[in-house]
């Protein structure tokens, strides 16, 4: 059994053990400014420099597919996020966060602790960027789904439409997230993490934005978010075919 082969199943039955339980609390005294946006640097600088491999990426991904699935769609239960299409930036610097304890997941550590240098990150990053968008994705489905997203849309234009954009197509650049095709209940659960000061990983230009939104509102700005649709980098997602 290769080293990658032992590894993978040691994270397997470390998610298994993980995966149910919540974010834990954070430690007292700690603030989300003692981590910068930007910090730490050194493996995720590098990374971002890198031109990935998506040939390689492609195998890196078999670490990823259990949870995420083949077509890096996630659940639409927002247990598991949606990855596919999304900023190469954007998934550098959040494995690299993880990796260094900067964002708390206990779930994908393990994972993205069998990466092995800079180099990996960025092919990996670079398979999932180049996947289809999933149209078919988890959005708010109360009975007042129409005035949500409506109030939503309102919320969304006045302060989130700058940084991820009018169809939630985010900016690679400043490593600001698709949305579009994100579950809702995700969008919700980071949000809500993100204002509470349990997203330690978060942009403080976010965290200034959201702190004064209710839950309601939060609600209601999900709901929108998760109902946006990019032209052209959206489509019914076909798993891709696992190698023997």
């Amino acid at each position: 059994m290769n080293k990658r082969v032992l590894g993978f199943s040691l994270a397997m039955l470390a998610a298994a053990l993980a995966h149910a339980e919540p974010p834990g609390p954070r430690a007292a005294g700690i603030e989300v400014r003692n981590y910068p946006w930007q910090a730490p640097a050194g493996e995720k600088s590098e990374a971002l420099e890198l031109k990935g491999n998506r040939k390689s990426g492609e195998e890196i991904y078999e670490l990823c597919r259990s949870c995420h699935l083949p077509s890096a769609g996630g659940l639409s239960d927002g247990s598991i996020p949606q990855l596919a299409g999304q900023h190469s930036s954007v998934l550098i610097k959040q494995m690299a966060d993880i990796r260094a304890g900067v964002r708390d997941n206990p779930t994908m550590y393990p994972f993205a602790a069998l990466l092995t240098d800079p180099q990996e990150l960025a092919d990996v990053a670079a398979y999932i960027e180049g996947l289809c968008i999933p149209v078919e994705h988890g959005r708010y489905e109360g009975q007042d789904v129409a005035q949500q997203v409506a109030t939503g849309k309102v919320l969304y234009e006045k302060e989130c439409r700058a940084c991820h954009g009018a169809s939630g197509e985010g900016f690679r650049d400043k490593a600001y997230p698709v949305i579009a095709g994100q579950h809702y209940k995700y969008l919700l659960r980071q949000m809500t993490e993100i204002r509470d000061g349990k997203r330690r990983n978060a942009n403080p230009e976010m965290l200034r934005i959201i702190s004064k939104y209710d839950n309601d509102q939060l609600l209601a700005i999900s709901a929108y978010q998760a109902s946006l649709l990019m032209p052209g980098r959206m489509c019914k997602a076909s798993a891709p075919s696992r190698k023997k």
